[in-house]
């Protein structure tokens, strides 16, 4: 049976998600609470690992635009021309590490949001590495349980807001609902608490420099490479890589062969590369065991899944 054209269009409307964040007037984009954001961000990443991309950014971009229009229009009206030259615009405008995907940062910049909740998701300055990243983890995982759960959270949350002059604008009921609404973004395994490699999505580091093309192959790894790791991971320049500096290192270097980790997967990993360059278990990695290290990475062959 053929559809008349009022419950064609009453069909769209119910399929493009955007409309219902309009202004049926001026079609502009309505604030977004921390929850709606959630869903938005929750609808199109349909496979939930963490990205806007593919498949799920066209239908994004195609009811993002059609959602804009005073008539409603079909997102298929959207030309395949037109979406390429529309995602080509919008990639270039929000897609800030250039990988051809969306994350949830980078949407947060397009949609209009409560202005405390949107701060959560803009940090200015990236962590320089997985060094500091450690610090912060060895923080807020004060008791030592080998993740972050929800009450250490918060507290990382709370703290992200103080040094922002921002905590005196938030409740603590708002603080719980913004807590809440980061473990349903960032908990891909549903336990209400979040692990080392869901904790690095929500603090990412700007670089894993271990990714470098220049590390997939021994004969091109030249000492001034191998020179640039070591003072990426000695912070304290005192000539070796301990504490959170070998644990930074060490995640960096999980990365590379594990998606989901936790904390033991980085103490087994430890043990497991630092008994394989005959580690001396001083606590330290000198520049000749971290030779041995980045040598035996880059005589890994490309679809290695060890």
């Amino acid at each position: 049976m053929e559809q008349s054209p009022n419950s064609k269009v009453h069909l769209e409307k119910a399929q493009n998600f955007m409309r219902q964040y309009r202004d049926p007037e001026s079609r502009e984009l309505k604030k977004l609470s921390a929850n709606q954001f959630m869903d938005v961000w929750s609808h199109y990443d349909r496979d939930g690992n963490g990205y806007i991309e593919g498949s799920e950014l066209d239908g994004f971009l195609k009811e993002f635009v059609s959602s804009a229009n005073a008539t409603d229009i079909s997102p298929e009206s959207l030309t395949d021309e037109m979406l390429v030259e529309l995602k080509s615009c919008f990639m270039e405008a929000y897609d800030d590490n250039q990988d051809g995907k969306i994350d949830i940062r980078e949407l947060a910049q397009l949609l209009p949001m409560e202005e405390n909740f949107l701060l959560l998701f803009r940090f200015d300055n990236p962590l320089e590495s997985s060094v500091e990243f450690m610090k912060i983890w060895r923080e807020y995982d004060s008791d030592n349980s080998g993740y972050i759960e929800a009450d250490e959270l918060k507290n990382f949350l709370r703290d992200l807001l103080k040094e922002a002059k921002k905590i005196n604008d938030v409740s603590e009921d708002k603080l719980i609902e913004y807590t809440d609404t980061m473990l349903r973004v960032f908990d891909a395994n549903k336990d209400g608490r979040l692990q080392l490699s869901e904790m690095a999505k929500l603090l990412p580091v700007k670089e894993n420099f271990l990714c470098r093309q220049v590390f997939k192959g021994a004969a091109k790894l030249t000492k001034e490479d191998i020179e640039k790791v070591f003072s990426l991971y000695d912070r304290d320049n005192n000539g070796s890589i301990e504490n959170e500096e070998l644990r930074g290192f060490l995640k960096d270097l999980l990365e590379l062969v594990k998606k989901d980790y936790d904390a033991q997967d980085l103490i087994e990993f430890e043990e497991t590369i630092l008994r394989g360059v005959g580690y001396d278990k001083d606590g330290k990695i000198s520049r000749k065991e971290l030779t041995m290290i980045l040598l035996a990475l880059a005589k890994l062959p490309p679809e290695d899944d060890q």
